[in-house]
């Protein structure tokens, strides 16, 4: 096993979790009949990396991924784009995992080739404890959970070292239900909620983690926890739920989607650099409203992601000029 030498960073946020090599195609007759494939790559965690790196903050993303090509590949990548991966771990013998997209007829599917992977092997034992007392923020996600019970148990002891030493901590579910049954990502996944400080789901995730359609009644379960919740998903609308008090921000749909893959994590990653900046918890979901609208109009998991200068031009109206 290779891991990175180490070196002195002092990040802003603090993440990790599986990135995968991503085949695609656009060959509208699938990955069947296609005769070439695009080769990326991709992960909740690390695009929310590369989206904190691109708006100006030092940020560390650490896995295990495979001793093999694919797995150099994406640590390479990770780490051109500004990303500290110095805890990474390159494994003997373990494979990167990998997931295969395509796009028939409008429907988009993806295949996950990721059982046994690296990722799916770390272990408590395997965190730099000193690393994530470093940061300001925790960044995890229920992706994680779902690898395996290792996993999980990683996740859990990620949180309470943060928790201990005063990082704050967020938390995507990022409900995978292709990984696990929503039975046992209840189980895990609800008691996570009841430890962070910031605690981001959708809103339909939320009506399969608490089994009702009733929006009042999952608002009223959101006011129960000690954090701050971010709620993804109402038509035009975000939510901040907080207490008793839910706050609708609003945002303007994008007229032309191109693909919505990353959204997500292009929202988390403005929301987390809102927070980190000393944003009003509204402004910093703004931030990610204008993230999220910004990517879902061009291909990719993680390409799209604008710099803060990007972003400034966007907030500003700026007129984009070709010569």
């Amino acid at each position: 096993m290779e891991a990175l030498s180490d070196q002195v960073v002092t990040p802003d946020v603090v993440t990790f979790g599986e990135s995968m090599a991503l085949f695609s195609s656009a060959d509208t007759r699938g990955l069947e009949y296609a005769q070439t494939v695009m080769k990326s790559f991709g992960g909740a965690e690390s695009n929310v990396a590369i989206g904190l790196s691109r708006l100006g903050h030092r940020v560390g993303w650490f896995s295990r991924l495979g001793l093999d090509p694919l797995g150099r590949y994406i640590m390479k990548a990770v780490r051109g784009e500004g990303v500290d991966v110095s805890r990474v771990q390159l494994c003997m013998d373990e494979a990167t995992g990998v997931m295969m997209r395509e796009a028939v007829a409008g429907h988009s599917s993806v295949y996950y080739y990721r059982k046994h992977s690296a990722a799916s092997r770390m272990k408590p034992d395997d965190l730099d404890q000193d690393y994530i007392r470093s940061a300001k923020l925790l960044h995890v996600t229920g992706i994680t959970c779902a690898l395996s019970s290792s996993c999980a148990d990683t996740v859990q002891a990620a949180v309470r070292i943060a928790k201990d030493t005063g990082v704050k901590v967020s938390f995507d579910p990022n409900l995978r239900l292709k990984l696990w049954p929503i039975e046992q990502a209840r189980a895990e996944l609800l008691p996570l909620a009841d430890e962070v400080d910031y605690f981001l789901p959708g809103l339909d995730e939320l009506k399969l983690l608490y089994g009702t359609e009733d929006e009042q009644a999952i608002f009223n379960r959101l006011g129960q926890l000690s954090a701050t919740c971010i709620v993804k998903g109402g038509l035009g609308t975000n939510y901040v739920v907080r207490g008793s008090q839910v706050s609708r921000v609003p945002y303007t749909p994008v007229q032309h989607v191109v693909d919505t893959v990353g959204a997500g994590d292009a929202f988390c990653s403005g929301l987390l650099s809102g927070i980190v900046r000393g944003y009003d918890i509204v402004e910093a979901v703004q931030l990610g409203n204008v993230m999220g609208a910004m990517v879902v109009q061009a291909f990719g998991d993680w390409e799209a992601l604008p710099t803060w200068a990007q972003v400034q031009d966007k907030l500003n109206h700026a007129v984009h000029i070709e010569r």
